[in-house]
């Protein structure tokens, strides 16, 4: 009797059905084209080595797909996108698909914008399916639990002065921490008091009034945290070899630092905080778009819904 145990045969293995396309690897190169995408990621848009072979990946499938069906960009159609992406996204979780989405929106857009190699900007018709969790408000820090969570920044350790700089940046300017992660230091300029950002999700630069809590912050945070280093990225790991601290490490010492407060939240906590503040300070929804850098005012909207009162109000122009 034969004790091994019999695996049952995969659809794929069976030759049914093609090998399932994320496992599939391209047989050829990328196309220049793609590949020219990939170094105006790094270069430009300055993605993290990590993001660029995770779109290299997405945007290596997308490449076979379109020579095995001899698709030319040119004449690409939302139809075959949307093919491409029905096969390549089975199985995968609604996160991972938003994201690989996602890179697959940003090389389109590409195409339309600085190649002018597609007629029409297809990247906004890619689209998944809706998300329920959307409908959720924004949750954010009651007066209180900001009061304790900055009664807890120590400046004791290059650790904490750099967290507390990153904390001030999120509570009071709302960056992302994405954003956070890629500020460099000549984007501050301590005479002007004044903040550039260089890239945002609206794709446009902007330039925020540094108030003088978050200029302080980072100013002790340079003198007595940051490490010397040839990188000119502003926050850096602590020890040797120096590299820009990436976004997922901004948003885990900032979670890090509001657990041990007590906190039970995340770095985009504190965005949705400031975004309350000027909603509540008599900022206009369009005022509060600007300052989040949205690049729609429906993402703004969610904002509106942080609590009942504030919405009718804003919305109605009715008390309660």
């Amino acid at each position: 009797m034969n004790n091994e145990t019999v695996q049952p045969e995969r659809t794929y293995e069976k030759k049914i059905i093609d090998t399932p396309l994320r496992r599939q690897k391209p047989s050829q190169p990328l196309p220049d084209v793609f590949k020219d995408y990939l170094h105006y990621k790094r270069k430009y848009c300055q993605a993290p080595e990590r993001t660029v072979n995770a779109n290299r990946r997405v945007l290596g499938a997308f490449a076979s797909y379109l020579k095995r069906h001899c698709i030319e960009l040119q004449i690409l159609r939302i139809e075959q996108i949307d093919d491409f992406l029905a096969g390549y996204l089975n199985g995968y979780s609604t996160a991972t698909g938003r994201a690989y989405r996602g890179y697959l929106r940003g090389f389109l857009s590409y195409l339309f914008d600085e190649r002018r190699l597609l007629s029409k900007d297809l990247a906004p018709l890619v689209t998944g399916p809706p998300l329920f969790a959307k409908s959720k408000p924004p949750t954010f820090l009651r007066r209180e639990e900001i009061q304790k969570l900055f009664a807890g920044l120590g400046s004791s350790t290059a650790s904490e002065l750099r967290t507390a700089a990153m904390v001030h940046l999120g509570y009071m300017l709302g960056l992302r921490p994405c954003e956070i992660a890629s500020l460099k230091l000549d984007d501050i300029n301590f005479v002007k008091a004044e903040l550039c950002l260089r890239s945002r999700k609206n794709n446009r630069p902007d330039r925020l009034p540094l108030p003088e809590a978050v200029i302080k912050a980072i100013a002790a945070y340079l003198i007595g945290g940051r490490p010397k280093s040839k990188h000119r990225a502003l926050f850096l790991t602590l020890y040797s070899p120096y590299r820009p601290l990436s976004a997922n490490a901004v948003g885990h010492h900032i979670r890090k630092r509001m657990r041990a407060a007590g906190l039970s939240g995340t770095a985009y906590w504190l965005r949705h905080t400031y975004a309350q503040n000027l909603l509540e300070a008599g900022a206009s929804i369009y005022e509060v778009k600007e300052m989040l850098g949205h690049d729609c005012i429906e993402s703004t909207k969610k904002y509106l819904h942080i609590h009942i009162e504030m919405m009718r109000k804003v919305l109605f122009d009715e008390c309660l």
